[in-house]
């Protein structure tokens, strides 16, 4: 292969990355893939003599890292705040995130019970995710909806919740979580945050609590 069409093989990636990384909805996963389309812009530009894009570019990878490490590093303070199945601001933020939650689980539909628990996951005060279960028998929760907002997607909200603040829903007499997979997305985040596939039902999940 001749060196000038790998140099331009180098910048398409570059292009490309750059180009996907704005599309990412997830502010780490953008910042991450900024980051290494930038550094290949670098190269790139290294490769090609052209010292002011390889210079812009060397500075975007520091900006990135910088703001990653603000992100990844930072102490944030997250607490569970139950409201009831009738609640008015529930009810805006539902309409408000609507196409969002339908992308991961299109069968969605609220219909609050009387017994429904509706959970917002507040991280450093901003209403970032939402739980919402109907209890069952035996001390089981059906997870209707497990939301987070798009800039928070990078799974502490979900550590928070299924992790640290296993004591909220064991005091509401919570013993399992059940839920169902809305699509192949939503399949990988609930295997990866700790839910197990039940054998029963191809996309029906359990989480012992």
């Amino acid at each position: 292969m001749d060196t000038p069409v790998l140099y331009e093989i180098i910048g398409y990636v570059a292009s490309v990355l750059i180009a996907v990384s704005l599309m990412m909805s997830a502010i780490v996963r953008l910042r991450i893939i900024n980051m290494i389309g930038a550094a290949t812009f670098c190269v790139y530009g290294i490769l090609i003599g052209a010292v002011p894009v390889a210079a812009m570019n060397g500075f975007i990878v520091l900006i990135n890292i910088y703001y990653l490490t603000r992100m990844l590093g930072d102490r944030e303070y997250f607490r569970m705040l139950r409201v009831s199945p009738n609640s008015e601001y529930l009810r805006a933020f539902l309409d408000f995130h609507r196409e969002e939650i339908h992308r991961f689980q299109p069968d969605f539909n609220f219909q609050p019970g009387e017994n429904d628990i509706c959970a917002f996951i507040l991280r450093d005060m901003v209403p970032g995710g939402l739980i919402i279960g109907t209890p069952e028998a035996g001390g089981v929760l059906t997870v209707r909806l497990d939301f987070v907002i798009p800039r928070f997607r990078d799974f502490k909200i979900s550590k928070y919740l299924f992790n640290e603040e296993k004591d909220f829903l064991r005091g509401q007499g919570i013993r399992k979580l059940v839920t169902h997979a809305g699509e192949k997305s939503h399949s990988a985040y609930l295997q990866r945050v700790g839910f197990r596939k039940s054998g029963e039902h191809e996309n029906r999940y359990e989480m012992d609590l």
